[in-house]
């Protein structure tokens, strides 16, 4: 299973991981935070951020 993180400094809060893994991440005010471990379009999601804050980790 892989884990998925935001860098809370990193993220600009454009919100795109919200929008395409929403069973992952949601905001929290103007940051993204990961609200689940995975799930459909997490990977893409990861890749898609424009400032690289998300980060992920096998566990």
């Amino acid at each position: 299973m892989i884990k998925y993180y935001v860098d809370q400094e990193e993220c600009i809060g454009c919100s795109l991981c919200a929008e395409l893994a929403p069973e992952v991440f949601k905001m929290d005010g103007d940051k993204a935070v990961g609200v689940a471990d995975d799930g459909n379009n997490a990977e893409e999601a990861c890749d898609s951020c424009p400032v690289n804050a998300i980060h992920k980790s096998e566990v």
